[in-house]
């Protein structure tokens, strides 16, 4: 690999006598890494239906090593959202940010979404998690990944984080960033990243963090945590900016997180020897591509206490029966108060006390679906939110059954083996026990309702 000088230099004087064995490391082939969707299967559960060899990533505590042979991307419980691809480095920062049941989430440069499901996993349903992405093409591909994981807290927003500042001051108990960088970590995965590298340099990406944790910092409530992760090596990304966070917010210190056997230390800078207490992961040491990591708590202060919005009487519901009778049939309770309907759109927005208005928000979280002349028709986001055992009418399939792949081309089914009384209305399609989305019935027969732009592609 052609690697620039300049930086060949600059590693050398990082690793000193192990810079043979990064460079080396280029030669070995690349790594494959999943991580399995708590909110949906556990562990030990996909281990035993797993169809393609897995082992454990052992720094994470639901992510798996698969050969780069397999095509997982390929597999139904792709769509059913049971996994998620990323590479093995990526998947520790949202491993080691603490979330607690409850706690305001705020993911600030997120897409395409593999630390933002991660967090909302670990919220468990409770909470709120604010999903942001200032590039509007890249959220979208945020929102699909947080919709087919089957999240139903999150707001997905396209904001500035200079902007969210003025609508959640002191707000968020823990705050991810994983910074723009220029992707160090990422010249053997992705070689035209070092295109980039030469065109902006470290200089460009380091102004931009700045910019970025001292609007973080201002989000983030007395007593919070905030992660800091980058995919480069460069000092001037990494421990200078953890550096000039400190500066410029005195109450910061570095904490320390469980260590595997292979995670390097910070660089130390002179008269801050707490920066040791970042973590590098090297390519060389380790199987994947790099990364680095500081996790800060703000001095100290308690969670504050969250107030629930007054209970309003859900009129709007009662000129909308065909809603209420769709709902009947999901086994979940729900918060009347919680349910908006925006034109024919109908939402269970998250609890989150603040006033929003004016913020360029994609998704407020779970969309039901949308009341349409004399019916209502459920989304794809429902389906994926649900569980079998939560919807009252359902079509589960084997994943060994050819009909799946023809529902997530969007074809049309014949069911006469499986439904043996002649059947009208919503139907759960699954695989496994596990919804991939919508058919409706008329008798024996299931019109396909799965998402278009969702669809198998051969």
């Amino acid at each position: 690999m052609n690697l620039p000088e300049s930086f060949q230099d600059q590693m050398k004087q990082l690793l000193k006598e192990e810079y043979e064995q990064y460079i080396q490391s280029f030669e070995q082939t690349r790594v494959y890494g999943l991580r399995v969707n708590t909110s949906k299967i556990s562990t030990e559960k996909f281990e035993q239906i797993c169809p393609f060899s897995v082992h454990k990533i052992p720094w994470i505590s639901n992510g798996y090593y698969y050969e780069g042979t397999e095509k997982p991307a390929k597999h139904p419980y792709y769509f059913a959202g049971l996994y998620y691809l990323q590479e093995p480095s990526a998947m520790t920062p949202a491993q080691l940010l603490p979330i607690e049941d409850g706690d305001r989430v705020l993911d600030l440069c997120a897409a395409p979404g593999g630390k933002s499901t991660e967090l909302a996993a670990k919220l468990n349903g409770t909470g709120v998690l604010v999903s942001n992405d200032i590039s509007n093409s890249r959220a979208k591909a945020l929102l699909k990944n947080l919709e087919l994981f089957g999240i139903s807290n999150a707001f997905v927003m396209s904001e500035s984080p200079h902007k969210l500042v003025q609508y959640f001051p002191l707000y968020f108990d823990k705050i991810l960033i994983d910074a723009p960088c220029s992707g160090e970590g990422m010249f053997r995965k992705e070689p035209a990243v070092i295109k980039s590298w030469i065109e902006h340099g470290n200089e460009f990406y380091a102004k931009l963090q700045r910019e970025i944790v001292a609007d973080a910092l201002q989000m983030l409530r007395p007593g919070g945590m905030l992660l800091y992760s980058t995919c480069t090596f460069s000092p001037m990304e990494n421990e200078e900016t953890i550096q000039y966070m400190m500066e410029i917010c005195p109450e910061l210190q570095i904490m320390p997180v469980e260590r595997y056997s292979g995670f390097g230390e910070g660089l130390v800078a002179e008269g801050n020897s707490s920066l040791k207490e970042c973590v590098r992961i090297w390519p060389h040491k380790m199987k994947g591509e790099g990364h680095f990591l500081a996790l800060l708590k703000k001095g100290e202060g308690e969670r504050a206490v969250r107030t629930s919005r007054k209970e309003k009487t859900a009129k709007f519901l009662e000129k909308q029966p065909e809603l209420l009778e769709f709902l009947s049939n999901i086994n979940r309770k729900f918060d009347l108060s919680r349910m908006e309907i925006r034109g024919e759109k109908v939402f269970y927005v998250p609890e989150c006390d603040q006033n929003l208005n004016g913020l360029r928000i994609m998704r407020s979280g779970l969309l039901l679906g949308e009341c349409k002349k004399h019916r209502f028709e459920p989304s794809q986001a429902l389906a994926m939110a649900l569980k079998k055992e939560e919807y009252n009418q359902v079509v589960d399939f084997s994943s060994e059954d050819p009909r799946v792949i023809k529902y997530l081309k969007g074809e049309t089914l014949e069911v006469e083996d499986i439904i043996k009384r002649p059947k009208k209305g919503w139907q759960l399609i699954c695989v496994d026990g596990y919804p991939l989305g919508f058919a409706k019935a008329n008798h024996t027969t299931l019109k396909n309702k799965y998402l278009a732009g969702w669809r198998w592609q051969s």
